[in-house]
């Protein structure tokens, strides 16, 4: 993700990357607490802050805001509405299949009472709350 972020964020659209990201965290914390202290997903193997915190770190707080940052700065603003629907669906789509797989192949998140569709729909609504704040933020029509 580091890589990703410094090689496709412009410097002069580092504070709408900043914005994003940081916005992004923050939605990340409130539902990743929430879906987790619900007993809804499991993360058994975690690198960071083991006994601080459930949740998954690098997901919640790195990766998933970082994708945020890089939706936002090349969403099509001049595309039709159904072209930015998809281009959402397009972003939460990815994720929810590498999270699938994960959960396959891997022992990094155990689904309780979660489905894949939840994960998918969470994330969108994310992204859309995401670019609706963006949007707000810097006074723009996007």
């Amino acid at each position: 993700m580091s890589l990703l972020l410094i090689k496709f964020v412009p410097k002069n659209r580092m504070r709408e990357a900043q914005v994003s990201f940081l916005f992004k965290q923050i939605i990340t914390w409130l539902f990743g607490l929430l879906v987790v202290e619900k007993g809804l997903i499991s993360y058994p193997h975690r690198s960071f802050f083991k006994k601080a915190n459930k949740s998954s770190f690098t997901f919640e707080y790195f990766v998933y805001p970082g994708l945020c940052s890089l939706f936002n700065l090349y969403y099509p603003v001049k595309k039709n509405k159904v072209y930015k629907f998809w281009y959402c669906t397009f972003y939460a789509a990815i994720i929810t299949v590498f999270e699938s797989i994960a959960i396959k192949y891997t022992k990094l998140i155990r689904y309780k009472k979660w489905t894949w569709y939840w994960s998918f729909i969470t994330m969108w609504f994310t992204f859309y709350i995401s670019r609706r704040y963006q949007k707000w933020f810097f006074k723009q029509t996007l």
